[in-house]
């Protein structure tokens, strides 16, 4: 089965447990890639600016789905921008100031959102993900197309808080985890593999010519639909059951360690 797209989650997949990769093993790579034809997609739950400045020497090549889905862009165009309506985003923050305990990132396309007054642990955190985050004093100054909220919880309630999300909100938003106490309220459909799939239409690449990787909840539907999914080892059960395949985890470069097999015909695709 021929491979046209690779695509790569980053926090637990590409990324080491430093929040690094190997420039110099992946430079090489890509260039075998591109030679082949093979276009590579970063899809992340994690905004378009801090996205890019892991790879901003191919910004002009590769393909961004950012925001878990809601923000997705091609050798720097726009392909698709989601967004929430001003009533809808008003239901979510009014939900979320009634519930105690949940800190708050406002994300959108222009940049990400927090109240002054937010405490400065979540804030410097969020702003490993979040290159441009922003505080303000309310969230009526924000003038931007908003297509996501990300929420940090307690980490042994999150299930319980992502089923009152869904109850509560399911009509506007949909939770999805990334681990850790943190969750994505994304819109709707507005997931990784909806994005991918955007490219494919670019590129007139079919759903089993595609590779992708992944570890979290935010994850599950392009691993499933994928025609080689690949769970890291070091991934969630529910990203394991959704995968076809396994990846050795992102602590030994798993992501890449899976492309060489691909590039030289080892297993799982000397049967292709």
């Amino acid at each position: 089965m021929a491979v046209k797209l690779i695509a790569v989650d980053m926090d637990g997949t590409f990324l080491n447990e430093y929040s690094e990769y190997n420039q110099a093993r992946f430079s090489e790579q890509y260039q075998e890639l591109l030679r082949r034809r093979i276009k590579f997609v970063v899809a992340s739950g994690n905004q378009y600016y801090q996205l890019k400045s892991f790879f901003d020497e191919l910004d002009d090549q590769i393909a961004y789905v950012a925001e878990g889905g809601a923000y997705v862009v091609d050798k720097k165009q726009e392909l698709y921008c989601a967004k929430l309506e001003r009533e809808q985003v008003t239901g979510v923050l009014q939900w979320i100031g009634r519930t105690p305990g949940i800190n708050t990132v406002v994300c959108g396309r222009k940049g990400a959102y927090v109240l002054e007054g937010t405490d400065e642990e979540f804030i410097k955190r969020m702003s490993h993900y979040y290159h441009r985050l922003n505080k303000i004093p309310t969230y009526a100054h924000i003038d931007d197309t908003i297509f996501k909220f990300a929420l940090s919880y307690v980490e042994d309630d999150v299930y319980p808080l992502m089923g009152e999300i869904t109850a509560q909100l399911g009509n506007i938003v949909a939770p999805v985890t990334s681990g850790h106490g943190s969750i994505d309220l994304i819109i709707t459909g507005n997931h990784k593999a909806n994005g991918l799939k955007k490219i494919q239409q670019r590129y007139d690449i079919r759903d089993e010519e595609v590779m992708t990787f992944g570890d979290s909840g935010n994850d599950l539907e392009m691993l499933s639909y994928a025609g080689y999914g690949f769970a890291m080892e070091n991934a969630s059960e529910p990203a394991k059951a959704a995968a076809k395949y396994r990846a050795p985890s992102n602590r030994e470069e798993g992501v890449m360690k899976v492309i060489d097999d691909w590039l030289n015909g080892r297993a799982p695709f000397d049967q292709a």
